[in-house]
């Protein structure tokens, strides 16, 4: 008898070429794999099946049940009212950073224990080192203010001793630092990485969200202020995200002999050109990353999980190796996705 095999996912726009969530989400496959999601599958107009994006229990049963069927990650929970990343775009920064550490490393993606990554602000969903570990088997160390963040973290690892090897956590007892105190005299970082808080406080969140469900066509009175959740210090700092890029900017230069790529997610462009120049002092310029897909960005119709206001950015440290191992200063850049206006991306090289 002859069987008809599925035809190929097509790739979803704006995705990594090796990133695992290509086109649209097979819910029934992902409900036999995590059968909580089952209960948040509806019917869309044209009888398809699709969630609820606008309910907070949907996305994260949904996360739920993508990690287990595409990572093997069990156990993976969040308390009420923490952020809730999407997978796809989180894994889309680990891929773009691969590519980032193959040009390093004479255009092979170096995988392995040997490689090790900060990861500052990690929360309580551990998401990058979990994806980091999962594809290329990387070490990690999860940086957070919140200890309740980390002890959740540490439940997720204890569901999965074979991820936790390689994955540290560690609490950061002085907010106003991103690396200092945190940073050993002699540890050495392959690359940091790090979603930033991106609003400057509750009004602009909330001003953040209403436009969101308004671009969706959805009631902004009835709908929750963030269907991804979100504790304050996650959403919100002094200057929003402009302000926490141009700290973590000055504040890597006492370790730039540390670590060889600085790297984090920028979510609006505007938000660059504060950054940028006092990058120049600390050896950072700006450049787009190809593979990114905008904040303004609305997700295809059905199942395509609603972006948060971030999207993949990376920021390159004034090191570069050479063949021994040692470091010295070198050109630099940063990466902005490529949701910037067309022709807005921007190269300065040292």
């Amino acid at each position: 008898m002859s069987t008809r095999s599925r035809p190929p996912r097509p790739a979803r726009a704006g995705l990594h070429p090796r990133n695992r969530h290509q086109g649209r989400y097979d819910l029934q496959t992902l409900a036999r794999a995590c059968p909580t999601l089952r209960p948040h599958i509806i019917r869309a107009a044209d009888r398809s099946s699709t969630l609820d994006f606008s309910q907070p229990a949907a996305v994260l049963a949904l996360n739920q049940a993508l990690l287990q069927e595409q990572y093997g990650i069990r156990g993976w929970t969040l308390p009420e009212g923490y952020l809730c990343p999407p997978v796809p775009g989180r894994a889309d920064y680990i891929h773009a950073l691969a590519d980032l550490l193959g040009a390093s490393h004479d255009g092979k993606i170096p995988t392995g224990d040997g490689l090790v990554g900060l990861d500052v602000g990690t929360g309580a969903n551990l998401i990058y080192p979990l994806l980091g570990r999962s594809e290329y088997g990387w070490r990690f160390v999860g940086s957070d203010i919140d200890q309740a963040a980390l002890a959740n973290a540490a439940q997720i690892l204890a569901a999965n001793p074979t991820l936790a090897v390689g994955i540290e956590l560690r609490h950061q007892r002085r907010p106003e630092q991103i690396f200092g105190g945190l940073v050993g005299a002699d540890e050495r970082f392959d690359f940091t990485l790090c979603n930033p808080p991106f609003h400057a406080d509750l009004a602009e969140a909330t001003r953040g969200s209403q436009r969101k469900w308004r671009n969706l066509g959805r009631d902004t009175d009835r709908q929750p202020l963030l269907n991804f959740g979100g504790r304050h210090n996650e959403l919100m700092c002094d200057g929003g995200e402009a302000g926490f890029l141009s700290r973590m900017i000055d504040q890597s230069a006492a370790i730039a002999g540390q670590v060889f790529w600085f790297t984090t997610l920028v979510s609006r462009a505007a938000n660059l050109p504060p950054a940028c120049p006092t990058g120049h002092t600390a050896g950072t310029g700006c450049a787009g990353n190809p593979h990114g897909s905008g904040p303004e960005a609305e997700p295809p119709a059905g199942l395509d999980l609603p972006r948060q206001e971030t999207a993949p950015g990376l920021a390159k440290s004034s090191l570069a190796r050479l063949p021994d191992g040692r470091s010295r200063a070198g050109s630099t850049q940063a990466l902005l996705n490529s949701s910037s206006k067309p022709g807005s991306q921007i190269l300065n090289p040292l």
